[in-house]
C-alpha cells in the first residue's frame, strides 16, 4: 500500500468521521500540565510553541557556585574514580578506571593525565601553595611517565594512586588552614 504525497504533508484524518484518540490539536486538557520539575504549565505557553527555550553557552560556572567543602567532595570523588573504584575479585587490591583507561597504550595515559592535571589546577584553584602544587604535579608526572609503560606501568597505576595522594595532601592542607 502507497501513500499519497497528501497523507505524508497534511495531517492524518480518521477514515470513520471519528475523532482519532492521539489528536491533541482542539481539545481540552482534563486537568493541569505538569513538567517535570513538578510546576504547572499554563496552556498559553504551550500554544506559543518552544520559541522561548534557548541554551547559552558559554555564561556563567556550568559547575554552579560550589562551596570548599563541595569542591572538594568533588575532587576526592573524582579520586577514588579515577584509583580506587573496583576491587579485583578475590583479593583485597583496588583500582580505578586509570588503570583501565591505562591499558590503551598511550592515548589512555594521556587522558587520565589530564584528567590528574584537572585535579592539580581545581586544588590550586582552592588556594593550594606552590609548593603543594609542585609536589601534586610531581606525583602526576610519575604517574604518567610510568604509566606509559606497558603492563608494568598499569600495574604501577594500581599500586601508585597519584590522585590519592594528591587528595590526600590538599586534605591535610586545609585541615591546617583557618575557618572562615
Amino acid at each position: 500500500m502507497t501513500m499519497s504525497d497528501d497523507d505524508i504533508l497534511a495531517p492524518h484524518r480518521p477514515r470513520s468521521g471519528a475523532r482519532s484518540g492521539g489528536s491533541f490539536s482542539g481539545t481540552k486538557a482534563r486537568g493541569p500540565i505538569i513538567d517535570q520539575d513538578g510546576h504547572e504549565i499554563r496552556p498559553e505557553t504551550l500554544e506559543q510553541g518552544f520559541s522561548e527555550f534557548r541554551f547559552e553557552f558559554g555564561q556563567g560556572n556550568p559547575f554552579g557556585d560550589l562551596t570548599r567543602e563541595q569542591r572538594v567532595a568533588r575532587i576526592e570523588a573524582i579520586a577514588k574514580l579515577l584509583d580506587v573504584a573496583f576491587i579485583l575479585p578475590g583479593t583485597n587490591i583496588r583500582y580505578g578506571i586509570d588503570g583501565l583507561i591505562g591499558l590503551i597504550p598511550v592515548v589512555g595515559d594521556i587522558i587520565t593525565t589530564a584528567i590528574s592535571l584537572w585535579l592539580v589546577r581545581e586544588a590550586r584553584a582552592l588556594g593550594a601553595p606552590w609548593y603543594l602544587t609542585a609536589r601534586m604535579l610531581g606525583n602526576v608526572a610519575v604517574d604518567g611517565v610510568v604509566g606509559m609503560v606497558p603492563f608494568a606501568g598499569d600495574a604501577f597505576d594500581v599500586m601508585f594512586r597519584a590522585n590519592m595522594r594528591n587528595v590526600r595532601l590538599l586534605r591535610r592542607w586545609l585541615d591546617k588552614q583557618p575557618r572562615i
